[in-house]
């Protein structure tokens, strides 16, 4: 038993040294976005997706750190933000069917993160908390 708890107790040390790297390089990433706009005088919808994709990532690892849970929908959010600031940059160079293709990315993540969304309310996980509010709901009935 002493093996597996070192090794669930290195494991937990690794994950958050990761989880501290990552956030410490957003941080920096967002600093240097930031001081490019300073720089440049000038804020585009380019500059703006990417600070928030930066505060996209600084949620997860926050949300990470606090609940030791990763919701699923949260890096889809990251990915269609990611996919509308590629479209936006590139839209110029792309061809019809790749600008087509992305589009249609950022469509099936919308349907993804719904049909998660809705079964999560519909059919939530035991132990979730929208599972005990609907349970007790039911049984005041």
């Amino acid at each position: 038993m002493k093996i597996k708890d070192f090794n669930h107790s290195l494991l937990g040390l690794v994950e958050n040294i990761g989880l501290l790297v990552i956030a410490i390089a957003t941080v920096f990433a967002m600093g240097n976005e930031t001081l490019a706009m300073v720089r440049s005088m000038r804020v585009t919808l380019t500059d703006l997706l990417m600070l928030f994709l930066y505060l996209e990532v600084l949620a997860m690892v926050g949300l990470y750190y606090g609940s030791g849970k990763l919701p699923v929908r949260l890096p889809m959010y990251i990915a269609m933000v990611a996919l509308a600031r590629y479209l936006i940059l590139d839209m110029k160079s792309m061809d019809d069917w790749r600008m087509l293709a992305v589009t249609a990315s950022i469509l099936l993540l919308t349907l993804a993160v719904f049909l998660i969304r809705y079964g999560h309310v519909r059919f939530p996980y035991p132990g979730d908390d929208t599972y005990e509010q609907r349970h007790t709901e039911y049984s005041r009935d």
